[in-house]
């Protein structure tokens, strides 16, 4: 049992960067040229994006949101569908509406975390392979020479793809290659650091001292996590089952290690995906479907964060679904503790960008919550959550302790009916 009301302060160290995000599909509306909206429209997904939150329209109300959460960082997707939507055409509205969001965060002191592909990409490149085919290399690589150097002045940190880790082999190897290339087109522009958000998960074996649970752990954090890190360090790609091969632009391609967590996967050897159920004592559904974020494991950051010696840490998503806001607040509290914790065990974590600043799409239904601001996906109003007041006090403050905690919380939050 952990007791909120009695966690020791929290502080962090002078210059750690605070901030919030969101992804373009995920917010911006109307992404017809995207596979996704393809996807969506062929009945894949539960609802559509449709308008999402309007922010293609409505980007300057949200630079405003993010000054009024107090925010020191925002972390947003360029939409590579919107800027070329059919092969070889280019368009300079879309790009000149990129610029200008982000010269506006800039002016207003906010840095810029720009990624360069975040889940969703034009349809005609995902009809010629994606990035499972290396010979797509040119047409990303197009792209990048198009839109970085009239970005390049507003962003401070880039990504180049955003958690292709934990996909397929054949997808995530080429991607590998993608990374790579991208790296490189950007530092010809930008001196900011670049890295990809890696989706970094905790592997349990679900019965900690079974060795069957043991191994595939072990196996699911090689495929999903080694070849990354591994890669980046020695330029030499490994995988299991699969040729090794050496990619000499891999070597060193991350300036930083961009950091996507939220909790672990409990590894079930006697399951045909390894994927275990949750333990009944930590499970809790915090919105009205079934969801993979559904328990608090603080823990997961000391595990994920302390591999992690060699480089600089952003913390570029974490966050929690739910529908009490109030889950929210101890969620912060207990994973920047955490996160404080990891630090002082020599990971060098340098920012934290809580996901996301507004409720949005998640990738196939509206349900799940994240947003420090919910959003009415009728009229797209914005409106601040307490916890967008927490946070912006967890910011001036540069920490949490327990007197900020009791004055947003009365009691530890219930699912209780």
């Amino acid at each position: 049992m952990f007791d909120i009301f009695s966690l020791p302060e929290v502080k962090m160290p002078e210059g750690f960067l605070w901030g919030a995000g969101y992804a373009g599909h995920q917010v911006e509306g109307n992404n017809i040229h995207s596979q996704r909206w393809a996807w969506e429209e062929a009945g894949k997904y539960e609802e559509k994006s449709g308008m999402a939150c309007n922010s293609y329209e409505l980007w300057e109300k949200d630079v405003e949101i993010a000054q009024e959460c107090g925010l020191q960082a925002f972390r947003t997707s360029v939409e590579w569908s919107r800027i070329e939507p059919h092969e070889g055409e280019f368009c300079k509205e879309a790009l000149d509406h990129y610029v200008r969001f982000f010269a506006t965060l800039k002016e207003k002191g906010i840095k810029v975390f720009a990624t360069m592909m975040h889940f969703s990409e034009p349809l005609w490149f995902t009809e010629k392979g994606s990035f499972e085919n290396v010979d797509n290399l040119p047409y990303f690589e197009r792209y990048l020479e198009y839109v970085v150097p009239a970005i390049a002045p507003y962003v401070d940190f880039w990504n180049v793809i955003n958690e292709f880790n934990l996909r397929q082999a054949d997808f995530k190897l080429g991607t590998l290659r993608f990374h790579a290339r991208g790296y490189h087109v950007i530092k010809k522009y930008s001196d900011g650091p670049i890295s990809s958000a890696h989706a970094l998960v905790m592997y349990q074996p679900k019965r900690p001292r079974d060795k069957f649970d043991q191994v595939m752990a072990e196996y699911n954090d090689i495929c999903n996590h080694e070849f990354f890190f591994h890669g980046i360090r020695t330029g030499e790609i490994v995988y299991p089952y699969r040729e090794g091969a050496y990619c000499d632009e891999l070597k060193g391609a991350a300036d930083f290690w961009s950091v996507n967590t939220y909790v672990r996967d409990l590894i079930d050897a006697r399951r045909p995906n390894s994927k275990g159920k949750r333990y009944d004592f930590t499970r809790m559904q915090m919105i009205d479907k079934e969801f993979y974020l559904e328990e608090f494991n603080p823990e997961c950051i000391l595990a994920n964060l302390g591999r992690l010696h060699d480089k600089p840490i952003y913390i570029t998503e974490n966050g929690v679904a739910c529908n009490d806001d109030r889950f929210r607040i101890v969620f912060l509290s207990e994973y920047l503790s955490a996160i404080r914790q990891a630090m002082d065990f020599g990971a060098d974590v340098r920012g934290y960008l809580y996901w996301s600043m507004l409720d949005n799409f998640e990738w196939g239904s509206f349900k799940p919550r994240f947003g420090l601001y919910d959003v009415d996906f009728q009229t797209f109003e914005r409106t601040a959550k307490p916890s967008a007041s927490f946070y912006r006090e967890i910011i001036e403050n540069n920490g949490v302790n327990a007197e900020l905690i009791k004055k947003y919380l009365k009691e530890m939050p219930s699912l209780a009916k």
